[in-house]
């Protein structure tokens, strides 16, 4: 086969590729933009994300807890890997999943973590606004930001570095579709996506974020990142403004 040949083959074939076999669209955020984002490790390595929402306090996804699991959670990161010295690492002094989730089909799928001491604030560390009962949460279409250091594909590649995407809400009535999520996708949650711009794994707990301020939690999708049957499904945050009052007074 000719060089050309060999160049139209390569580009037909990454044409050809289904929505969640390439990069889930993604960037890079710049270096500390998102003060608010946890890492929770195990053994040095990341497993899921959070944020921070008060000077104690992460929120993060109850299926990331499941089956006892203590992390290490690290604040002020933007580079896994390398030596920051803005990095703030902390162990859980508690973890809190809420009463009700559902590990069939990750309804109420909202944790919070209370960490081992209080953050020292900085230009690296900051708490995140979330959304509270009565608050405006984003319409059909509406874009909205979400972030983490999940997999950048299909195949798994993690990311270094810390990554974002913006990506769209979607009308539940689709998302509740027999060939999307059918009877599991309930009125607790929320799903966004585009065409190959998604969240994926190891961005479970991260935030999503409408106008500045965490609306959802990454919750689950389907089994390929990016695709448009079953885009990205958040936790909506303001559903549970008792439960985190409550939980983080007590």
């Amino acid at each position: 086969m000719g060089s050309l040949q060999v160049i139209i083959a390569s580009a037909l074939f990454y044409v050809l590729l289904p929505p969640g076999e390439c990069i889930t669209g993604g960037k890079e955020s710049t270096p500390h933009s998102r003060p608010y984002m946890a890492s929770l490790q195990l053994e040095g390595k990341h497993n899921c994300g959070g944020f921070l929402i008060s000077s104690q306090w992460v929120m993060s996804a109850a299926h990331c807890f499941q089956g006892g699991i203590k992390y290490k959670v690290v604040l002020g990161a933007h580079s896994l890997s390398q030596a920051e010295d803005k990095k703030q690492t902390f162990d859980m002094a508690a973890v809190y999943n809420h009463p009700d989730y559902n590990k069939e089909n990750y309804d109420n799928d909202i944790a919070l973590v209370k960490l081992s001491q209080p953050v020292i604030e900085s230009d690296a560390v900051k708490p995140l606004k979330f959304q509270r009962a009565g608050g405006s949460d984003p319409d059909t279409n509406v874009a909205v930001e979400t972030a983490g250091w999940g997999s950048l594909d299909n195949l798994g590649s993690r990311p270094d570095k810390l990554h974002e995407v913006t990506v769209a809400v979607i009308k539940s009535s689709i998302c509740g579709r027999s060939n999307s999520y059918g009877e599991s996708f309930t009125t607790n949650m929320l799903c966004a996506g585009k065409p190959r711009k998604d969240t994926c794994d190891g961005d479970s707990g991260g935030p999503l974020l409408y106008n500045g301020i965490a609306v959802g939690i990454t919750s689950n999708g389907g089994r390929k990142c990016g695709s448009t049957r079953k885009p990205g499904l958040y936790t909506i945050i303001s559903h549970y403004d008792d439960w985190i009052t409550r939980t983080m007074t007590q």
